[in-house]
């Protein structure tokens, strides 16, 4: 089991219980409207500790990403399988302090590589809002593609798949 990942700027780590209060923030904040929420305290509580179990039960999971340097959690991003999904996911939440940098790109381009090269998928997707443009935005900057013909969780998401990485010759 990977549970690490370096990029140029980042570490992305298996979550810690020192994450949880930056995670239910987010999913008790408006910031997670594109995600279901803001949720009570909770229902905000269960959807961190599905993203922190996630890891026991699977094998994997999303990883808390962070600075190099700093260990403070600046969001939740990666490979996201729970029972209920059609497909295996790159997911990304983001807390606002983070935003803007290209932190996003940089630790979703990571998992990306990681979904394909490490655990061995053959596809991924992410699941997205039609209204949450930033979403979109990343995704499509991620090479990723619509594909409306794809089930999905909830019938209003649009489905972003992620081309495969190219592998060196």
């Amino acid at each position: 089991m990977i549970e690490r990942l370096e990029t140029e700027r980042l570490i992305l780590r298996r979550p810690t219980r020192a994450d949880e209060a930056g995670a239910v923030a987010f999913y008790e904040s408006d910031r997670s409207k594109f995600v279901g929420g803001p949720f009570k305290t909770h229902i905000a509580w269960s959807c961190w500790a599905a993203d922190f179990g996630h890891w026991d039960l699977r094998g994997f999971g999303s990883f808390a990403v962070t600075m190099k340097g700093d260990d403070t959690c600046l969001g939740i991003v990666g490979p996201y399988y729970p029972a209920t999904w059609p497909e295996f996911e790159i997911g990304w939440l983001i807390w606002p302090e983070a935003e803007g940098r290209g932190i996003a790109y940089e630790a979703a381009r990571a998992c990306v590589d990681h979904a394909f090269r490490d655990l061995g998928w053959e596809t991924a997707v992410s699941y997205i809002d039609p209204e949450n443009a930033r979403s979109i935005a990343l995704a499509e900057r991620l090479g990723a593609v619509r594909d409306d013909a794809a089930p999905r969780p909830d019938p209003e998401d649009y489905v972003f798949r992620h081309p495969r990485p190219e592998r060196p010759a």
